[in-house]
């Protein structure tokens, strides 16, 4: 069972000609609610996308511009992290495979890849990718370092060798003033 994506805008492939078609798309309030609680974030504000549709065969290629605004959860602090995303985004829909044809071969510039069945493909979902993938994986507050230090975590310079050889020539220079 495929349930529908929180926010969908199927764009009919019957309506793209030989050259190009651009399409504005917004979530609505629910939408963005629903993209939240889907991410695990606090909120989702705004989102929306500039998207250029062209078609060569029966792939099309998406190229397009992300804004959103949403507030992540602080990794150590659990506080409200604002994330602002500004982004240029590209995605090819290329048409998945049925049994009897032939497999495509993906290679490292393809991983922008999306699998499309029927005469659509979805430019709200494939928004909503871009934001997942556009958020910072660890979000942190101000007070994030503050909190971690605290609760012995060490910083990068001082679990880095540099960071061992500092508390070292601390020890020996406390020595020595003894």
């Amino acid at each position: 069972m495929n349930a529908s994506p929180e926010f969908s805008r199927r764009y009919r492939l019957d309506r793209l000609g030989a050259g190009t078609v651009s399409e504005d798309i917004v979530a609505d309030a629910d939408e963005c609610a629903a993209l939240a609680r889907r991410f695990g974030l606090i909120s989702v504000d705004r989102l929306q996308a500039r998207c250029t549709l062209r078609r060569e065969g029966g792939t099309v290629f998406l190229d397009g511009h992300l804004t959103a605004r949403a507030q992540q959860r602080c990794v150590a602090t659990d506080a409200p992290v604002p994330a602002e995303i500004d982004e240029d985004f590209a995605i090819r829909f290329v048409p998945a495979a049925t049994p009897e044809e032939e497999e495509i071969e993906l290679d490292a510039d393809s991983c922008d890849t999306i699998f499309y069945q029927g005469g659509a493909v979805d430019l709200g979902e494939a928004a909503a990718e871009t934001l997942a993938l556009s958020l910072d994986p660890f979000p942190r507050s101000a007070q994030a370092d503050e909190v971690l230090h605290d609760a012995g975590v060490l910083s990068e310079e001082e679990a880095g060798p540099f960071g061992a050889l500092a508390g070292l020539r601390d020890k020996l220079a406390k020595k020595s003033s003894d």
